[in-house]
């Protein structure tokens, strides 16, 4: 099965692609893309003899543009259905930013019965993001707030994030790619505008706290000190703190979007955790 899709209980419309044999591999792509963010590890993997797949987060990419649903939890549930299509076993989950948040909610609350084998999270967003008497680190409300403002004129926005700090491309030397570029924005612009709207209170307000605290399968926590759209202190060495079973990958100057920029030096860590 090259690509298909399946209907979820409220109706929407899901694409994935599912290629090759072997364990599967299971992608969760960040905000606001598509499965195709995760080209570079889907042709990895799938060399390296496992099965892998990616779907579209309802409102993005080619799956339905819904208004509704656009939560953390129906999020991990779509996953949740996604798996059980596939009836999936023995899986190892990757998630990138929101989708780093998208796999630790699904691996809490489905993760039992022999689903889930380990789990990675990329660049995530958990523990939480925004800034609060009880996350004091985190990002101030009105970041987010301008995100949302933005949306007004989403197509220069999605120039202007990938073109600066999700990319790193904003830092003295970086080398630009502007075919990655414009291939955020590709992915950008296929989604709708209302799930991407809603997503930004998604992966700035959930909190993952007691989610992080239940998962015992092993978690590979990778997260650069440089991350400009996650910051590396109130996320990654938090999550990792609160995983029962987690590792802390610490990177120096890599940008937000490290599994596209450094996709071989990702892949080669993610692979080693797979493999032992």
């Amino acid at each position: 099965m090259a690509s298909s899709t399946f209907i979820t209980e409220d109706g929407t419309e899901i694409f994935y692609k599912d290629w090759g044999t072997g364990q599967p591999i299971v992608f969760h792509h960040g905000w606001p893309l598509s499965a195709d963010d995760w080209d570079a590890q889907m042709l990895f993997f799938l060399a390296e003899g496992y099965r892998v797949i990616a779907h579209d987060r309802r409102g993005h990419g080619r799956s339905t543009q819904t208004d509704l649903g656009n939560d953390m939890d129906t999020y991990a549930a779509d996953s949740a259905a996604l798996v059980e299509h596939l009836d999936l076993k023995d899986a190892i989950h990757v998630g990138h930013s929101t989708g780093g948040g998208e796999v630790i909610r699904y691996v809490a609350r489905y993760g039992g019965n022999g689903r889930v084998a380990k789990a990675a999270i990329i660049s995530a967003i958990p523990p939480v993001m925004v800034k609060s008497a009880s996350n004091p680190g985190g990002t101030p409300i009105e970041v987010f707030d301008g995100f949302r403002s933005a949306m007004a004129n989403r197509t220069q926005f999605y120039r202007d994030v990938p073109e600066g700090p999700f990319y790193g491309f904003n830092r003295p030397g970086a080398k630009v790619s502007q075919g990655i570029i414009d291939n955020w924005w590709r992915q950008g612009m296929m989604g709708g505008t209302k799930a991407h709207y809603d997503c930004i209170k998604v992966f700035s307000e959930t909190d993952h706290t007691e989610d992080l605290k239940q998962i015992t399968v092993p978690v590979l926590v990778m997260h650069s000190e440089d991350d400009q759209i996650v910051p590396f202190a109130d996320a990654g060495p938090l999550a990792a703190k609160l995983l029962q079973n987690g590792t802390l990958k610490v990177y120096k100057d890599f940008p937000h979007g490290m599994p596209t920029t450094h996709a071989e030096i990702i892949n080669a860590d993610l692979l080693a955790f797979i493999k032992t």
